[in-house]
């Protein structure tokens, strides 16, 4: 298996580094075991030192990631249609197959730029996006906007370490690691916390009326009560 960080530092002053930074982000994309963070953090790290160009990691990265977030959402798009026949309506599996393609009608955008900052989520949101056939147009918009969001906060995650640890380069390494592990993991909590509220919004819009239904015919007309006459009437059947 190749050493992604071993051979990004081989090539570290060469043009081919942005060639590996194309493929890395490119793979990560669709393959969970290709960790690309921590070769553009690298990248970032020597850009600080002037040995990469910063703007040529960002838009490499970029690139790579962008063109790899189109395969697991093309391979959707090819699935979706025989995954939606095995669905019968008003199943478990058919009721969070609308309702994702509901939200993302809704916030599409929010939902692949934050899902792009997590691991394992930028995996299940671009595949399931292709599964319920989202717009190639609007993915594509938001995609490429989350991508170079994504791109620029991890290699400028590494050109900080590199400007501030300039003489320590392993230190910068893990400062950068480090502080992409913290931010990944603050929006991992948002994300969550955004996920209860959401539920616990939906619980309360379908609770039941818990308020006891009256029939207008029984109630008692508060002017009777005061008017003795009508009150004996009430009384005497």
């Amino acid at each position: 298996m190749i050493d992604w960080l071993d051979l990004a530092e081989s090539v570290i002053s060469s043009p081919w580094l942005y060639a590996v930074l194309i493929a890395v982000s490119f793979l990560d994309s669709f393959l969970p075991l290709i960790p690309s963070e921590p070769v553009v953090i690298v990248a970032g790290v020597y850009a600080a030192s002037g040995e990469t160009d910063i703007v040529l990691v960002i838009a490499a990265t970029t690139l790579g990631a962008f063109l790899g977030d189109l395969v697991p959402y093309a391979v959707g798009r090819l699935l979706g249609e025989r995954i939606l026949k095995r669905l019968p309506p008003g199943s478990k599996r058919r009721t969070a197959h609308d309702w994702f393609a509901r939200e993302l009608e809704s916030r599409g955008g929010f939902i692949l730029v934050t899902t792009r900052f997590i691991p394992v989520g930028r995996y299940l949101a671009t595949l399931s996006t292709g599964l319920v056939g989202y717009t190639l147009g609007k993915y594509a918009l938001f995609v490429a906007f989350a991508t170079g969001t994504w791109s620029a906060y991890t290699a400028l995650t590494g050109y900080l370490g590199g400007v501030v640890f300039q003489e320590n380069t392993l230190l910068a390494i893990a400062v950068g690691v480090g502080l992409a592990l913290v931010v990944t993991g603050a929006l991992e909590g948002i994300r969550h916390l955004s996920r209860r509220r959401t539920a616990a919004a939906k619980d309360t819009a379908i609770a039941p009326d818990t308020a006891t239904d009256v029939d207008p015919a029984t109630v008692q007309d508060p002017a009777a009560v005061k008017d003795p006459a009508v009150a004996a009437d009430t009384v005497v059947d």
